[in-house]
């Protein structure tokens, strides 16, 4: 800002904060491109795209990229605009918990920490499961091995189990360089930004001018169902019996849903077009997450009212459009236009990228991917810790003593960022598919998400309680917010019934047996001895 020094105007951050009551214990070093970086980081669309990219193929075709991700993209700034502006009136590393408190009191405060950092969680397991596997992919077909070459102990390189160890060989160094200090995580971020944008532009620009397949432009609307859900959903229950299938880990048992709903059978075999293109926007959507980090990472930015609500905003609005861009080039470069190919490649991307390209181009690209990813699972890991810590401080969740430790050489929250990674591979180990873990972090975050954007609304309409306006946030919709705000309420209730679901079953049953936990711990347990932000004085709702 013009005639002020920056000290002048983390001094103004550190009085905003204190108006909130907390006080500054983190490191506040990172501007308005850092914080902006982390959250485009997490969206990544380099690791969601590319991962889920044969899921959405195999169920609607190219239609799902060409149509799909734009129609996910609008809906999302939706909720990304609704975010931003409460990012701006409440700029805490609690984000989306401290926002609930403000507008709804402890209850729902309470529920959105729970289902945030459960959203946290499995995000960052995600991404680096997702890592892992592409990882694992990428170096047999450099190594010019088949994907499935044997591995001692493991069996087979496609193996779960092989996977995980990568996965967590992958996150060492990720925890580490969160731990060592905000500054190195800022600039790996920044670096990530423009890793991102020049991977995308350097994978556009070889297939488009040395790819050896390109499709027409009808093929980019096509639809096509490769596999039908009910395929999708059907596994050996054993005694030669193939059928809808519940999977956990390596159990395989007859789905309850299906038995519960027999009609179900025959809708997911007719697979009617509406049908498998709701199901494939997973792909999509699940890269759309995360954005929220920009809000955990509010008290170590400078200027954080402006910085986390464009952060939220932007890398939104960013990734749609490299997002897009790069799903087009790759859907037209498709070899032959053989859907089937492609979409039941073990890696459906790198498929397209060595049927096009020479080996040489071929490996950078691969690596590239690789890189991007690696660098998603970074920025996730930075935000996972932050919320994490943000809930321990204000005693919000058992082991909080530990968890809310700072640590008083790097300014971090050491802690937090070791526990929830360890957490993040237990979860991985517990769904055994990535399409489930993906499932349960969409849909939590979203809930998360769109609870203080409920209440922010809600309290508006009555005029009654705190809601945002130009007056508390400089970053505002004016107007417009209460058209944002429905349409992202009705658009998280529409993924949050879609995504749970078959073929991701272990989500609905898994999201039931959450919603009973929080709400048993809260009667018996949590709302007598949980009254909210700590050193905030307002009155908590019952």
């Amino acid at each position: 800002m013009p005639g002020r020094t920056r000290q002048e105007i983390i001094a103004e951050d550190v009085r905003d904060l204190a108006g909130l009551g907390y006080t500054q214990q983190l490191f506040r070093e990172m501007g308005g491109f850092s914080n902006f970086a982390i959250s485009f980081s997490i969206i990544s669309v380099l690791t969601g795209a590319v991962l889920l990219f044969g899921y959405g193929l195999k169920l609607a075709g190219p239609i799902v990229n060409s149509v799909g991700w734009p129609v996910v993209s609008l809906f999302t700034l939706s909720v990304a605009a609704s975010m931003a502006e409460l990012a701006s009136a409440y700029p805490t590393a609690g984000g989306l918990y401290f926002w609930a408190f403000r507008l709804g009191g402890r209850g729902w405060a309470w529920v959105t920490a729970w289902l945030n950092m459960i959203g946290q969680v499995t995000i960052t397991a995600g991404i680096n499961v997702a890592a892992a596997t592409y990882l694992i992919g990428a170096a047999t077909r450099i190594a010019g091995v088949p994907a499935d070459v044997a591995v001692p102990v493991f069996g087979a390189a496609t193996s779960w189990n092989f996977q995980l160890v990568v996965m967590v060989l992958i996150m060492i160094p990720q925890v580490v360089i969160n731990i060592v200090g905000i500054r190195l995580t800022a600039r790996l971020n920044d670096v990530s930004v423009w890793w991102h944008v020049g991977g995308v532009v350097l994978i556009a620009a070889l297939l488009i001018l040395f790819g050896t397949h390109h499709n027409g432009a009808a093929f980019l609307l096509r639809h096509a169902t490769v596999v039908s859900p009910l395929e999708a959903v059907s596994a050996d229950l054993g005694d030669g019996r193939t059928g809808p299938a519940l999977v956990i880990a390596d159990v395989r048992l007859p789905s309850p849903l299906f038995a519960l709903l027999p009609a179900l059978a025959s809708a997911y075999a007719a697979a009617p077009f509406p049908l498998v293109f709701v199901l494939g926007l997973l792909q999509a959507q699940w890269t759309y997450t995360g954005y929220d980090a920009s809000a955990h990472v509010a008290e170590e930015t400078v200027m954080a009212r402006l910085n986390s609500a464009w952060g939220v905003f932007l890398s939104v609005a960013v990734s749609a459009v490299v997002g897009w861009v790069l799903l087009m080039v790759l859907t037209w470069s498709i070899p032959g236009g053989d859907i089937a190919a492609t979409a039941n490649d073990a890696y459906p991307v790198l498929q397209i990228v060595y049927g096009n390209l020479s080996r040489v181009f071929a490996n950078v690209i691969a690596i590239v991917i690789g890189g991007a990813m690696w660098l998603c699972g970074l920025a996730s890991i930075t935000s996972m810790g932050r919320m994490w810590w943000a809930f321990a401080r204000d005693d919000g969740m058992p082991g909080a003593a530990l968890l809310k430790r700072v640590s008083p050489r790097h300014g971090t929250p050491a802690a937090a960022i070791v526990a929830t990674s360890v957490l993040a591979v237990l979860m991985t180990a517990y769904a055994a598919a990535y399409s489930v873990v993906t499932s349960i972090s969409t849909i939590t975050l979203y809930l998360a998400y769109v609870i203080p954007i409920y209440l922010n609304w809600r309290n508006r309409r009555r005029c009654r309680g705190e809601y945002t306006m130009p007056a508390n946030a400089p970053w505002n919709l004016g107007r417009l917010s209460a058209v944002f705000n429905v349409v992202a309420i009705l658009w998280v209730a529409f993924i949050a019934v879609v995504f749970a679901l078959p073929p991701n079953e272990l989500v609905l049953w898994t999201m039931l047996a959450v919603a009973f936990g929080l709400a048993a711990d809260w009667r018996l347990s949590a709302r007598r001895r949980f009254v909210g932000p700590m050193t905030t004085r307002l009155p908590a709702s019952p």
